[in-house]
């Protein structure tokens, strides 16, 4: 089991210093640790949620829509779906009565790719806690912020 004080070679004025440390800590490896995972599918962890946001619409999104959806609402979120375009992951479809609106929707290539990435995302990430342990630290999180 990792212990925060030794992984950064620290110790901390009090217990809610060293959870602040921990989480920035732990995000840093969690990001690590996705970038890796993601780099043989050729896409990154922002493009793999823009995918799911797509895959749970059921339905085209507008652009704006997605942006809002986003885990990390990076300002580069257009160059991101115009890489997943590329990839032939997602299409574009403008709106007839405005062109100014773009919807976006996940390609059938799309939903194969993240079929295929679900059958072990996240899984070896939260080997090694409960059920009950990951309801308690998301519930933990959402009182954070």
């Amino acid at each position: 089991m990792g212990d925060i004080s030794k992984d950064v070679n620290s110790k901390f004025i009090n217990a809610k210093v060293k959870a602040i440390i921990n989480i920035l800590y732990t995000a840093n490896w969690i990001t690590n640790y996705q970038n890796t995972y993601f780099k043989p599918f050729g896409i990154s962890p922002q493009q793999y949620n823009i995918l799911r946001i797509l895959r749970g619409a059921d339905q085209p999104l507008k652009v704006q829509t997605i942006k809002r959806r986003m885990i990390d609402r990076s300002p580069n979120a257009t160059r991101l779906m115009d890489k997943l375009c590329a990839k032939q992951l997602i299409d574009r479809i403008p709106c007839p009565g405005d062109r100014r609106v773009v919807h976006i929707e996940i390609t059938e290539k799309g939903l194969s790719l993240l079929n295929e990435i679900d059958e072990d995302f996240n899984e070896d990430i939260l080997e090694k806690i409960t059920e009950q342990e990951a309801t308690k630290l998301s519930d933990l999180l959402d009182k954070l912020r």
